[in-house]
């Protein structure tokens, strides 16, 4: 993922730097999708693999094409080098070519590009570049700025959704559509009863901006993803599909009042992250069955896989698990 978001998540605790191997694909413009629904033909977001791509992009790419992925969603995209992963940009489109498979989505970097105190922004037409060379129809932004992410507020946000929109403009001239995926964070409410993601809903085009709604997240958070699709249709036209352990399915309490200031109490990611775990989809408590129903309604058109935390060293193994559930329970 982003940068910002790999220090985050290292920042609690989750040890998601490293590597392991195991062993376990027609062109990006030309070979026409694999039949099925969007969750049939599911797609998987590759920082799911990150230790493994640390160590060897191209068996990773083959590997998760030989569990029956067809598609992936990048992350990690090197603007100055013009490389995700240590690999060229030419040289993944071969790769991804040669193992039959394609990416329509990118997670890319905007963190200071979001950020209205940042003058170094993040380079948007580069990363333009780079998902028009791989062929990919969205560009998401995975992450808020990071180093703020406890005095956002609903001007940031407002801020945040006028770059998304700026960003949109240049992008729809590649035929490429900006995005933005949540975590919890976005559910945090600013006293009348409104948070981030509502903002960002209101204040971007949607002719120029869309969402991807991360399914553990938002159930994490304590809202209902049905909720949003059906206030916000056609919004919401990429879906992260992460399931939450069961025995760690309680909400996050990111919205409780401190009685000495009457304002939120300070969000402390150390303690937060103890109540986060992930598991395979479809052995979690996400009933994506259910979800499946309001598909039309979002608009969805790709869905992918992620575990932000593999807890076995068959990181295969368990990408294929959720691979098989996706499989056996959509047509």
């Amino acid at each position: 993922m982003a940068q910002s978001r790999r220090n985050f998540l290292k920042l609690a605790g989750l040890g998601l730097v490293g590597g392991l191997v195991a062993p376990h694909l027609i062109s990006c413009e030309s070979m026409k999708n694999a039949p099925g629904s969007p969750l049939k033909n599911i797609g998987l977001q590759l920082f799911t693999l990150r230790d493994l791509l640390a160590q060897d992009p191209k068996q990773v790419l083959k590997s998760v094409a030989g569990i029956g992925y067809t598609h992936v969603e990048t992350y990690g995209a090197d603007p100055t080098n013009g490389t995700l992963w240590g690999v060229s940009v030419d040289e993944l489109k071969k790769i991804l070519n040669d193992n039959n498979l394609k990416s329509h989505s990118g997670h890319y970097d905007l963190g200071k590009y979001l950020d209205k105190d940042s003058k170094d922004k993040e380079n948007i037409e580069k990363y333009i570049e780079i998902a028009h060379n791989l062929g990919q129809q969205y560009i998401i932004a995975p992450v808020p700025p990071m180093h703020r992410l406890n005095q956002l507020n609903q001007s940031d946000y407002q801020y945040m959704a006028e770059q998304l929109n700026k960003a949109g403009e240049m992008s729809e001239k590649a035929g490429i559509t900006m995005g933005y995926h949540n975590h919890f964070w976005e559910f945090k409410q600013f006293g009348n009863n409104t948070n981030g993601l509502d903002v960002l809903l209101a204040f971007t085009d949607p002719k120029l901006v869309v969402f991807e709604l991360d399914m553990y997240w938002i159930s994490k958070a304590g809202e209902r993803p049905q909720k949003y699709f059906e206030h916000h249709k056609g919004r919401f036209p990429l879906w992260h599909i992460k399931d939450m352990d069961r025995n760690f399915s309680v909400p996050l309490e990111q919205n409780k009042i401190n009685p000495k200031t009457g304002k939120p109490d300070t969000l402390d990611m150390m303690e937060t992250m103890k109540d986060i775990k992930y598991a395979e989809v479809g052995t979690g408590s996400i009933d994506f069955i259910n979800l499946a129903q309001y598909a039309n309604e979002s608009g969805l058109k790709y869905a992918f896989v992620e575990q932000d935390e593999i807890y076995s060293n068959d990181k295969y193994g368990s990408v294929k698990k959720s691979f098989d559930y996706m499989q056996k329970n959509f047509k």
